[in-house]
């Protein structure tokens, strides 16, 4: 399969679930010429800044299990009460998700729980029986307890924005006193990419197993919180609905102290880990980034993938996608911040 090619074969289909479902890409539109998208992949400008009013975005190279303490104690957070760690599980062994090894360490250094919800598609974490069995099947068990925030339905979260009038997340969304989002920053087959934004809005929002479902009323642009038609759901509504619910996400948390971010830069590939079967990455691993703005932090990705000599791929699949709209219309929504600091903690 080549990863290029506009209509792709996405999450359903590869599960060997009987139904083919093409990329999320904008139907309603003509489809950009190659020019055009070359054109845009080349199109970029560094968010950094030596502002001391931005965000600070910590970085370190060394990924491994005390870089991601060390980039985490950067961030001088101090949360409060119970602690959830929201990750991705991967939809399968073969996916690039972090591994336990990995993030062990920090996890068990907050006493923390972690924490998912449900897929908006079928698949290995489509149900609340497959997404533990899952769970255990890739040794998350072992190394802290799970907590399957929408296991017993979802709440609301209010929204302050265009497309959504509200956020559905999981029920149990309310029972951690602070979250850290722990990312693996990688390409995405519907939104370009996915890092902290993504795990915020996506990753909380309650699966199509719930009556109401996050992931679908973002998906859908706000029009459907059950169903989603994969081929014809529009790309713009479906951007701005993910950066409002992740600010809704953010916002629940004492306005956003009580949660922090870290994205792992590693295993890039094109396909994000709710992909089954997703492309081998074709370029180098580049580290570990931490902030208290998920904005910001993403935005540091994004400029550390447009510096990097290899990532010509990742960079067509992002603006194939229109992936970088995300970030300029959450820096519109006036709470987080493209413009960052960059502090390297290697030197």
């Amino acid at each position: 399969m080549k990863r290029h090619l506009w209509m792709i074969f996405t999450a359903a289909a590869l599960f060997g679930c009987g139904k083919v479902v093409v990329d999320n890409a904008p139907k309603q539109a003509a489809q950009p010429s190659a020019a055009t998208q070359q054109a845009a992949t080349e199109t970029w400008v560094s968010y950094e800044t030596t502002d001391e009013n931005a965000p600070v975005v910590y970085f370190t190279k060394d990924i491994s299990p005390e870089g991601l303490v060390k980039a985490y104690k950067a961030l001088g957070w101090m949360p409060q009460g119970k602690v959830g760690v929201k990750i991705s599980t991967g939809e399968s062994a073969k996916t690039n998700h972090l591994r336990p090894a990995l993030i062990k360490d920090l996890v068990q250094m907050l006493n923390g729980t972690i924490v998912e919800c449900n897929t908006a598609y079928g698949g290995s974490r489509a149900t609340v029986a497959l997404h533990h069995q899952a769970v255990k099947e890739r040794g998350y068990l072992d190394i802290a307890p799970f907590d399957l925030l929408d296991e017993e339905g979802y709440i609301t979260l209010p929204v302050n924005g265009k497309v959504l009038k509200e956020d559905y997340v999981g029920s149990h969304f309310g029972n951690y006193g602070s979250y850290l989002v722990l990312s693996h920053f990688k390409g995405h087959q519907m939104g370009g990419f996915g890092g902290a934004l993504k795990n915020l809005s996506i990753g909380f929002g309650s699966g199509t197993s719930a009556k109401k479902s996050g992931k679908a009323i973002i998906h859908t642009g706000g029009r459907s919180d059950s169903k989603i038609n994969w081929a014809t759901e529009r790309q713009i509504p479906f951007l701005e609905a993910m950066g409002e619910a992740a600010v809704a996400v953010c916002q629940a948390m004492d306005g956003g102290r009580n949660i922090a971010f870290v994205n792992v830069m590693n295993r890039l590939s094109v396909d994000c880990d709710c992909n089954a079967n997703p492309a081998e990455p074709d370029m180098h691993d580049i580290g570990i980034l931490a902030s208290l703005d998920p904005l910001a932090l993403d935005q540091a990705c994004i400029d550390k993938v447009w510096q990097a000599p290899d990532s010509k791929s990742l960079k067509a699949r992002i603006d194939r996608q229109q992936g970088r709209h995300i970030l300029e219309y959450t820096d519109t929504l006036g709470v987080y911040h493209r413009r960052y600091r960059l502090a390297n903690l290697d030197k």
